[in-house]
């Protein structure tokens, strides 16, 4: 990026990719340590864009407190009013761009809190990374804080890491495709069991669902453990190092015909298997025939791309089988997993670059943020990514792997064909 800064950002921030790490965990409580306007605008957001209540507290730092106070006081205030009303199995503690700018001791202050509340705490300024930055930064502290090392491992267990791109309803659906090769497959986070949209018994003031602490703990005797995109690879490796017999698979996407393969191959020979489960075989065949469909709507199609950078490969690969072309990606940080991206047009930048590209391609995919450009220009656009308030069922999207990817070609073909 050339430009001395952004104009109508793309760009999300790490509390925001912390506060739906801890989402996927039973019973949390995400405590934000910085402004409660920090906080209330991240609640809003997610609020709006899952169209489900939100559990977040804040420590409620202002320019009075910033000076005076170390940060311990301000924790420890809001562990003693969270836990007045509730239990929570886990606190998260995660940090702002002020209280990591002041150098607030979040380690020492949950050290204080120990006896009184299980707590776990990360580093998440907002000056830096993003997104997908602070949802892996919040798994590694976890794994790092509250796994248990162990020697050896059981055969039926597996665990998957999906980066913050991935929907409720893809992370259940790969769940369940681990689940077909004869492994009690668990989820860190899980927000399938969270943000899903299920009917509760009542709205509750903690996380409604996921992984619990005591699930967590036992995560080092996992045979197996899955990440996928790049900015979580090294949550993998932070869990292979409580358990050196444990394997780690990792795949920067698994949407598309080869890529969903390398998954299912990687499966097949760990157990020894010579042919998968016949629904795999058959969701193979319909992406396979999705293809040859939707290359006459797609081949030769220009695309602009600009959401998170895992999210962007996964939403190229499919697209490049079906002949399109990615006539630019544009992305609110630098990651690796964009290097071998088949598109040569990669920017670091925000909506402004977005709008130059976009007079002359047909497609926009991109949050709803998009949706004033693609109509000033009379574009196509998909909506992916956060945030998305002007739709329901955001949680329910699937893109990824043989069925995802069959739906996400329809999608796609659809909107430009109505166009």
């Amino acid at each position: 990026m050339s430009k001395p800064l952004q104009i109508n950002p793309l760009k999300l921030s790490q509390p925001m990719g912390a506060l739906l790490c801890f989402l996927g965990i039973k019973n949390c409580m995400p405590l934000m340590h910085g402004a409660q306007g920090c906080a209330s605008f991240s609640k809003v957001f997610f609020t709006r864009h899952f169209s489900d209540p939100i559990a977040i507290q804040t420590t409620a730092v202002n320019d009075i407190t910033a000076v005076i106070d170390g940060g311990d006081y301000s924790i420890s205030e809001a562990v003693k009013n969270i836990t007045k009303k509730v239990k929570p199995d886990l606190v998260g503690l995660f940090t702002t761009g002020m209280t990591e700018t002041k150098g607030d001791d979040i380690k020492g202050a949950t050290y204080l809190l120990k006896d009184k509340q299980l707590m776990t705490y990360v580093h998440t300024p907002d000056f830096e990374g993003g997104l997908e930055s602070g949802f892996a930064k919040s798994i590694e502290a976890i794994i790092e804080q509250l796994v248990e090392s162990k020697k050896e491992t059981d055969s039926k267990k597996a665990l998957l890491i999906p980066n913050v791109n991935l929907t409720p309803i893809e992370v259940e659906k790969i769940k369940e495709q681990i689940s077909l090769f004869g492994f009690k497959t668990f989820a860190l986070p899980d927000l399938s069991e969270s943000l899903d949209g299920h009917l509760g018994v009542k709205q509750g003031a903690l996380s409604s669902g996921g992984i619990s602490v005591d699930e967590i703990r036992n995560l080092g005797d996992s045979a197996v453990v899955i990440t996928i995109g790049d900015s979580v690879e090294k949550c993998g490796e932070v869990l292979k190092e409580k358990n050196q017999q444990t394997t780690h698979f990792h795949f920067d996407t698994i949407s598309g015909l080869l890529k969903a393969d390398k998954f299912y191959k990687a499966l097949m020979d760990f157990k020894e298997i010579s042919k998968p489960h016949p629904t795999i075989v058959r969701w193979r065949k319909r992406l396979q025939d999705a293809l040859l469909d939707t290359q006459f709507a797609l081949g030769g199609k220009d695309v602009v791309i600009a959401t998170e950078p895992d999210q962007i490969l996964s939403i190229a690969t499919p697209l490049k089988e079906a002949g399109i072309n990615i006539k630019a990606v544009v992305t609110p940080n630098k990651s690796s997993a964009l290097n071998n991206l088949p598109c040569d047009n990669i920017i670091v930048g925000d909506f402004e670059d977005v709008e130059n590209l976009l007079e002359d391609s047909d497609l926009l995919i991109s949050n709803f943020h998009g949706e004033r450009l693609t109509h000033k220009y009379k574009k196509a656009l998909v909506v992916r990514g956060f945030p998305n308030y002007e739709m329901v069922g955001n949680q329910m999207k699937n893109d990824t792997l043989y069925e995802g990817s069959c739906y996400f070609l329809f999608e796609v073909a659809n909107k430009i064909e109505g166009l």
